[in-house]
């Protein structure tokens, strides 16, 4: 599916930058293949607009913040955060200003993160409850780029077949390569998948876990947000819970921005935030080194494509039929008949 040919997916919520990183000016970014300019306005809130000064196209993002408005590098053009043209320097004080604007885009401050849609969301962002839970701790693990596209990585995200296999440096055991028994349950927002997984508890990961045996479980519970965000709750029989945020953010056709945030019920002196980190860190590589190794373009059709051949593909064909659906209720898809 290339992404940016599908106009229904501008209609929902994407992670883009930290907010903190806006401190010290605007900063550019792409999202199915549109450049944006991401900034703070006179409120502190974000905004976003077209990267593009409609006086003669020069890239906003190279300019600066004044008072909350956004100053094009090139002449001076200042537009304020819902795309406005507010001042041209050029212009004597009483001479009126044209007609001119940026096109702005929808902007929300969440969870550490400046999310944006290009159109009319669909849906609101993902609820994390655990988000203003004394009991929890947020910790933004990375965002990055990778060459893969969002459904890949939505697909390997409830894919337990791959655990064996291209985390056995981690926790996965290569001498259990059947993956357990997801229970899923679709819901207006995608999907929720529940399973119980016995992984490898390595010497490093006791913290993690709060085991010091050599084998642990996780209990997943497993949420799919269409189109592209997921949430990984995995408790331990310690009771620790190690909650995952991900958005996977479509940069163009080739390439996303993968966000992950996570929720932790202890504290940093049961287990350092460096720790959680660095653990993450490498599982996540691990699996950019296998999906940077896929075709991007993930074939939505079904009919395309042999699917189905392990029970462990039943996430990502769920996901495939509820896309098409979407797709094709927007007119994007003629369905044969």
């Amino acid at each position: 599916m290339l992404n940016t040919q599908q106009k229904v997916l501008r209609k929902f919520w994407y992670a883009t930058l930290p907010l903190d990183d806006l401190k010290d000016g605007p900063k550019p970014f792409k999202l199915l293949g549109q450049n944006i300019v991401v900034f703070l306005d006179e409120f502190g809130k974000p905004a976003a607009l077209e990267d593009r000064c409609c006086h003669r196209t020069a890239k906003l993002s190279k300019g600066w913040v004044k008072e909350g408005n956004i100053v094009c590098p090139y002449h001076g053009w200042t537009y304020n955060g819902a795309g406005k043209l507010v001042a041209i320097p050029q212009f004597p004080a009483e001479q009126p200003l044209p007609e001119g604007r940026a096109t702005a885009f929808h902007a929300q401050s969440r969870y550490g993160y400046v999310w944006v849609a290009l159109d009319e969301p669909l849906s609101p962002i993902p609820d994390v409850p655990e988000d203003t839970n004394p009991g929890y701790r947020r910790i933004h693990q990375f965002y990055d780029r990778w060459n893969t596209s969002s459904l890949r990585l939505m697909e390997n995200s409830f894919d337990n077949a791959h655990f064996a296999f291209v985390h056995k440096g981690t926790f996965g055991d290569i001498n259990q390569p059947k993956p357990e028994k997801y229970e899923i349950h679709e819901t207006d927002y995608g999907f929720e998948a529940e399973t119980i997984v016995q992984v490898v508890n390595p010497p490093h990961a006791k913290r993690i876990t709060g085991s010091s045996e050599p084998y642990t479980t996780r209990h997943m519970r497993n949420k799919w947000f269409m189109p592209f965000c997921r949430r990984l709750d995995m408790e331990y029989p310690s009771g620790i819970r190690h909650i995952i945020i991900n958005s996977a953010t479509p940069i163009d056709d080739g390439s996303i921005q993968v966000v992950q945030i996570l929720y932790r019920n202890d504290k940093e002196e049961d287990c350092s935030t460096q720790e959680l980190i660095d653990w993450d860190a490498a599982i996540i590589e691990e699996d950019k080194d296998a999906l940077e190794s896929t075709d991007p373009d993930a074939i939505v059709d079904m009919g395309r494509k042999l699917e189905m051949h392990m029970p462990s593909d039943r996430p990502g064909m769920i996901m495939r039929r509820r896309l098409l659906e979407l797709l094709t209720a927007h007119g994007e898809v003629e369905v044969p008949r």
